[in-house]
């Protein structure tokens, strides 16, 4: 199954983001080395997959898990269960995790996806999650970089 993405911005199709997020993860060195039954990659993407699946506890996504499609959607074809998933991800440092956001930000940035967003001196105002809380984020001053700021309200400028 594939999202379909409007004629001539195939680069933001939710296929080719969940490329852009595998091939980012590919890049996050494996402290435990090429010995693992679940490659990392396939153990983050499982946790992005349970994510934007907004699977309410790492068992109930351990269900979808067992059902299958996680393969077809998300490319995974090694998902793991809830306590392997844990057990692999504890060591990855969030900071890792960074240039993932980054280069699908950039993405959306380039195909201006993120246009309808841009409010008040040409910030973005993005949701990062449903606890009520946002997340603001915008250019570093240093190249390529971006700052991130949280809090009730987000605003990023652009």
């Amino acid at each position: 199954m594939s999202i379909v993405a409007p004629k001539g911005r195939k680069h933001l199709s939710a296929d080719a983001l969940f490329r852009l997020v595998r091939s980012s993860f590919a890049n996050i060195t494996d402290a435990r080395g090429e010995e693992v039954e679940i490659p990392l990659t396939d153990a983050l993407m499982s946790a992005f997959a349970m994510f934007s699946l907004k699977s309410p506890s790492l068992l109930a996504f351990d269900k979808q898990r067992i059902e299958g499609n996680l393969e077809t959607i998300y490319g995974i074809p090694h998902a793991p269960c809830d306590t392997r998933m844990r057990e692999r991800l504890d060591p990855v440092s969030p900071e890792s995790l960074r240039a993932s956001f980054k280069s699908v930000f950039r993405q959306l940035q380039r195909g201006k996806a993120l246009e309808e967003m841009v409010f008040l001196d040409g910030a973005y105002l993005l949701a990062l999650d449903g606890t009520g809380y946002f997340g603001v984020f915008c250019p570093s001053p240093r190249k390529g970089g971006i700052r991130a700021y949280t809090g009730r309200a987000t605003v990023v400028p652009r």
